[in-house]
């Protein structure tokens, strides 16, 4: 911890040694390394063997190339299904981590394989990086992969009226202001927004924001390159967009159902807690959980913790429960015929 940084909760025990181990791993990021960093993620996290994104044969994978926000430009998304039976299944739209400028369609989706199997179609979409593509191109290409999701519920085999949204860090933030695009514009009809650890507030303020100096998988410096990569001069400013940064929206209402979770030794902890709390404010049914000694990412770097098994096991159950018949999992259908 830097000598200026606030005080933070400790790490859990079972954590420490992992984050010792990947200590000079990666380098810092930076203009600099960012090709590198890139390159270095893309097959998932270091040491972790890729998953069979199939489980042996139990997923039918293609791909698809679809129009971005951009005219003329297309981006990619990523489908998988259950190779057995038939739908219309329930929908996970997904749009992956990675600070604004990393990842892509096949990053973080390992944990919604056996919901894939056992009868669900996740849609993961390839939206273009900050710095070459700053906002609104992130949050735009999210949205345009949701709407072409939607429109093409029928040749997907999904239920347009069963669809969801799930993002992870960054993938949170896009998700979240995802929703927001989706509520404004009139369509589609989300039936949940799923976050984990979003990255939701450019402005570092809140204590956690600052707390966290050459410490954990994610600290005050990595979000100030993010933030920065996708807004420039604009981050921290006031002319901001909330679907950008949702944590700037003033209007939450008529925002599907919403499950947050984080970590208190993550830098996201203070948005997160605050926007489950203002979404409640706002009559939104929210789910947060608050894991204690938990950082950035922890269940995907220590998975065999058990605060990592803990956060898993809750994650799990509550989209079992969100994928089921809307009639059963206790979410409205939108309104009309």
């Amino acid at each position: 911890m830097g000598p200026d940084a606030p005080a933070r909760p400790a790490f859990d025990a079972e954590l420490v040694p992992v984050l010792a181990a990947r200590t000079g791993l990666l380098p810092k990021l930076s203009t600099q390394t960012l090709a590198q960093l890139r390159h270095l993620t893309a097959q998932g996290p270091l040491g972790v063997e890729p998953a069979d994104l199939t489980m042996g044969g139990a997923i039918c994978l293609t791909e698809r190339t679809v129009p971005s926000s951009d005219p003329g430009v297309d981006i990619s998304v990523l489908i998988l299904s259950p190779a057995v039976g038939h739908g219309p299944w329930p929908a996970m739209f997904h749009t992956h981590g990675g600070g604004m400028v990393m990842g892509n369609s096949r990053s973080q989706i390992e944990p919604f394989l056996p919901h894939v199997a056992a009868g669900a179609v996740l849609v993961s979409v390839d939206y273009r990086l900050a710095p070459e593509h700053p906002d609104p191109a992130p949050v735009e290409d999210c949205y345009a992969g949701l709407v072409w999701t939607a429109e093409h519920a029928a040749e997907l085999d999904i239920d347009p009226g069963r669809i969801m949204i799930i993002g992870a860090s960054a993938g949170g933030g896009l998700a979240a202001g995802t929703a927001l695009l989706a509520r404004d514009r009139g369509f589609p009809h989300l039936t949940h927004q799923v976050l984990f650890y979003p990255m939701l507030d450019d402005r570092m303020e809140s204590h956690s924001s600052q707390m966290l100096d050459g410490e954990g998988t994610w600290d005050r410096h990595d979000n100030l390159f993010g933030w920065t990569a996708l807004l420039g001069e604009r981050r921290g400013g006031t002319a901001v967009s909330p679907y950008a940064v949702p944590a700037r929206a003033t209007d939450l209402t008529r925002l599907p159902r919403t499950y947050i979770d984080v970590g208190d030794c993550d830098a996201f902890r203070d948005e997160a807690v605050e926007h489950a709390l203002r979404l409640s404010q706002a009559g939104v049914s929210v789910d947060l959980h608050l894991w204690a000694g938990a950082y950035h990412g922890s269940e995907i770097t220590a998975p065999d913790a058990e605060v990592s098994q803990q956060m898993t096991r809750v994650r799990d159950d509550y989209l079992r429960r969100a994928l089921r018949p809307a009639a059963d999992a206790g979410v409205s259908r939108p309104p009309g015929p």
